[in-house]
């Protein structure tokens, strides 16, 4: 590789499949699409709802290429071939380079939603790059999806005009969807992980009560988002909800080959689902 300035310059554009490669993009994407629907029916307008799309990829986009930048070593050991990183196609510092840059950007787009609300989102992102350089390999590993996953409402409402926190059960239900989703991303790489001395939760647990836990918490959720806002639930509700729980379930519970990411994927499709909930009674969340 060279490294003259012009040389760095020249192999730029070569380098950007490989950073949508690295970037987790098709997670950052679908929970981009997610929030930005939330904000438009929470109310917060043609330009609040852009302003929430931006923010949310840059952090999203941040936090994956953070990931990959960390884990670059771990990720080759383990013979990570899904990983440009990993695979040497692309260097760690620029995996790292493209982390920074995205979280420079998050932090202004943030605050275009007003200062509190800017503040939740950079303290949620902060969750995302705290779990990929600390604790990913503790206890305390949960936490940070806990706290990502669950300012995503408070970002959005707290952007409205007048500024106010959203209902608990949205808060609640955010958190347990990003719990559920640690586990499920986890799933299919835990004797890696254990191989190279990541002991997360989950790792720690083991595969069969991940398979268990991942549905369950997952249903926790989903009662909140059917029981929590006011009125009665009504046929779409239950329909919805039946159908999270079971494309959810199906992550864990069926046969999968090693390292597949259907867990991840099926947890996608399921808060998909679930969010949808939110989606029917956006304006009971503020």
């Amino acid at each position: 590789m060279s490294l003259h300035p012009l040389g760095a310059l020249s192999s730029a554009p070569r380098r950007v499949p490989l950073l949508l490669r690295a970037c987790h993009l098709e997670p950052a994407v679908a929970v981009t699409v997610l929030v930005t629907a939330l904000a438009v029916t929470a109310g917060r307008g043609v330009a609040g709802s852009a302003a929430v799309a931006a923010a949310v990829l840059t952090g999203q986009l941040s936090v994956g290429w953070c990931n990959d930048a960390a884990d670059g070593r771990r990720d080759t050991a383990c013979g990570r071939r899904d990983k440009p990183v990993a695979t040497g196609e692309l260097p760690p510092w620029a995996a790292a380079a493209a982390a920074g840059t995205a979280l420079a950007l998050c932090v202004p787009l943030s605050l275009l939603s007003g200062a509190t609300a800017g503040a939740v989102h950079v303290a949620g992102v902060a969750a995302g790059w705290a779990y990929n350089l600390v604790l990913k390999r503790t206890a305390l590993s949960p936490i940070p999806y806990a706290v990502g996953f669950g300012s995503l409402p408070a970002f959005v409402t707290l952007g409205l005009r007048p500024s106010v926190w959203p209902a608990w059960w949205a808060l609640a239900a955010g958190a347990l969807l990003g719990l559920a989703a640690h586990v499920v991303n986890v799933l299919p790489d835990i004797d890696d992980d254990l191989a190279s001395g990541v002991r997360g939760l989950p790792q720690r647990l083991g595969p069969p009560a991940c398979r268990v836990l991942a549905p369950l918490v997952t249903l926790a959720a989903l009662g909140l988002l059917i029981a929590g806002p006011p009125g009665a639930a009504g046929p779409a509700d239950w329909v919805l909800g039946a159908a999270a729980a079971a494309v959810t379930a199906s992550g864990t519970a069926l046969p999968t080959a090693s390292g597949s990411r259907w867990p991840f994927r099926a947890a996608i499709i399921g808060s998909t689902i679930a969010v949808s909930l939110l989606l029917l009674r956006g304006a009971d969340m503020a």
